[in-house]
């Protein structure tokens, strides 16, 4: 009797140390594709055309200036950080807001524009109230458009 527990027993552990293998071995399969699918081509064409081709001349946008359209776009999308696209007459208009804010005194600056071999880049920074500046406790949806020359590329915000 004690003899039939012991080989059972064996067969039991061999069972186990089968099974802990075999997932051992869909893990390690499970990783390597992947690591494979993130090596394909496709991943590796984000990498590719993001050097500075050329700085782009463009105009930072007073509200009034700003297409009806994209204002329109702008007041729909306040509430949330944003970033817009629109284009006419051969001009492209790029707006980025960052939200509500919980005060008076913020507001967002162009950082870099810029054109790649594939996109128009876009680098913004949310300023907030300067030292001693007078603030208004009231919420604020600070934002920023510019206009350039129309460019046939995607833009990309950073």
């Amino acid at each position: 009797m004690d003899r039939e527990k012991a080989l059972r027993f064996r067969k039991t552990e061999k069972q186990i140390r089968g099974s802990v293998l075999a997932r051992g071995a869909a893990l390690v399969w499970g990783i390597f594709i992947f690591m494979t699918a993130c090596m394909l081509p496709g991943c590796a064409v984000r990498m590719q055309g993001t050097e500075k081709i050329r700085e782009l001349e463009f105009t930072v946008l007073d509200k009034e200036d700003i297409p009806p359209e994209l204002q329109r776009l702008i007041g729909e999308n306040k509430e949330t950080p944003f970033q817009l696209t629109y284009a006419d007459q051969g001009k492209l208009y790029i707006a980025e807001g960052y939200g509500p804010q919980p005060t008076s005194g913020y507001s967002v600056e162009v950082t870099a524009l810029y054109e790649t071999q594939d996109a128009v880049r876009m680098e913004t920074n949310l300023l907030g109230p300067g030292k001693g500046e007078e603030t208004k406790e009231k919420t604020t949806f600070p934002y920023v458009a510019v206009e350039l020359e129309y460019i046939e590329k995607d833009v990309l915000f950073d």
